[in-house]
């Protein structure tokens, strides 16, 4: 059986490139509803409309666990998924909690890099609400950034004017982290060291939702310990070109481990 991961595009192969990380012998599905990237600029119901559509195709592949590799997507359509399926859903949400107990004695602040939609969601402010009791997290929706990625656009001086335009209302010497909230954006990580003070901390979600992922299949002895792990993409507009897209992109990925 499959672990599947499910995004708008090609921004859940950093999720996907973690999980290869920590379980090598695993079979996996990755699916991105290429009908309807991005979803961050879209409205709420299109965007459970879209995941549900979605999650119905990938049900169809003998899959032991979803993870919903997308912020958006998870805090508009986890609740409901979970309600209705019976395997393991696992969401993501900002690292907004670990990049908070990486400041609390510095001073600094946090900066949360996400999408507009993602930024909106009654969700995301109930999460900074719930642990920013110092009120050090800033918001800064990024609302190209995934375009951006989609056309694998990852030149260096096109990307560098565009995060300087984007930091340039910010003191970013104020900021001990930066969270990448949504999963296209860990591809821009080396791009923004490049323009970052080195002292300021890059994190995301990646690593914890696979934690989550493995602490929710090892109880029922669900994880593989051997043989050789496999990938199927699958993308809602059956694009056998874009299928090619993601293979190359998660390339990309795999020779910065």
């Amino acid at each position: 059986m499959k672990i599947a991961f499910f995004d708008s595009g090609m921004g859940g192969l950093t999720v996907l490139n973690e999980a290869m990380n920590q379980l090598p012998n695993e079979e996996f599905l990755y699916f991105a509803d290429t009908l309807h990237v991005p979803y961050g600029t879209k409205s709420k119901e299109e965007v459970s409309s879209f995941v549900k559509q979605s999650v119905e195709r990938i049900v169809k592949e003998d899959v032991k666990a979803l993870v919903i590799a997308c912020n958006t997507a998870t805090s508009i359509a986890v609740s409901d998924l979970r309600a209705y399926y019976d395997f393991p859903i696992i969401g993501m949400e900002p690292a907004v909690k670990p990049a908070i107990e990486m400041n609390r004695a510095t001073g600094k602040r946090v900066l949360v890099l996400a999408t507009p939609l993602t930024l909106k969601q009654t969700k995301y402010h109930e999460l900074v609400s719930r642990i920013d009791d110092q009120s050090i997290v800033d918001s800064l929706p990024l609302p190209e950034l995934v375009r951006y990625c989609e056309e694998l656009n990852f030149e260096d001086a096109t990307m560098i004017d565009y995060f300087k335009s984007k930091f340039a209302a910010f003191d970013i010497n104020l900021y001990g982290t930066v969270v990448l909230g949504c999963t296209h954006y860990p591809f821009y990580k080396e791009i923004l060291k490049k323009i970052l003070p080195e002292d300021v901390q890059i994190v995301d979600g990646s690593a914890g939702t696979v934690k989550r992922l493995i602490q929710l299949l090892s109880p029922s002895n669900q994880l593989k310990d051997s043989g050789e792990s496999t990938i199927k993409f699958m993308c809602s507009d059956d694009n056998q070109d874009y299928i090619e897209k993601m293979k190359f992109a998660l390339n990309l990925l795999q020779t910065k481990r």
